[in-house]
């Protein structure tokens, strides 16, 4: 196992990973009513293509993160993870910035798919919204040493960061051709 490299203070992680977990929730929900009236160089829905591009190297990294996990590899594993929580940080400002500029879009399909996406949505967004804690709370047992508490924590938080990650990937493929 891996040298701990974060001293263990539980009440102070706690306040620390919840105000943080908080905080995003409510810059993405609030962020999430604005848009800016810019006039960029550029088409803004590129910060939504960069989402969905990160959102694959994150879901990519989290099965190699468990492949290295089981292949007992902790110091590459431990590196694909914190690569990971910095890509899952670069979705959020690519994601909050394609909101800021773009706007919402409207699903224009019909019939199944749309019944499909809106399945996907309505699933998606919620995990997506919780998962921030459990993410933190995981790595901070990692970090402290805490593995048997790290592995525990992770049957919950590896399949729903990977749900979120790769239906991310899909809810962007069905929405993009709406995009104007």
């Amino acid at each position: 196992m891996l040298t701990p490299v974060l001293q263990k203070n539980d009440s102070k992680a706690r306040i620390i990973i919840l105000t943080l977990s908080v905080i995003v929730f409510a810059a993405v929900v609030i962020l999430n009513k604005i848009q800016l009236d810019v006039n960029l160089p550029f088409n803004p829905h590129v910060f939504a293509t960069i989402s969905a591009i990160v959102n694959s190297l994150v879901a990519v990294l989290l099965i190699a993160g468990l492949v290295t996990a089981k292949q007992k590899n902790y110091v590459l594993h431990k590196k694909i993870m914190m690569t990971a929580i910095v890509l899952s940080v670069l979705f959020l400002l690519s994601y909050i910035a394609h909101h800021l500029f773009a706007g919402e879009t409207k699903f224009g399909g019909e019939g199944t798919i749309k019944t499909l996406y809106y399945l996907i949505l309505f699933t998606h967004i919620p995990l997506a919204g919780i998962i921030l804690p459990f993410i933190l709370f995981t790595a901070y047992r990692a970090l402290i040493g805490e593995y048997d508490k790290h592995k525990k924590l992770t049957r919950i938080t590896w399949p729903v960061w990977l749900y979120v990650a790769v239906t991310g990937v899909i809810v962007y493929w069905m929405i993009s051709p709406y995009y104007v």
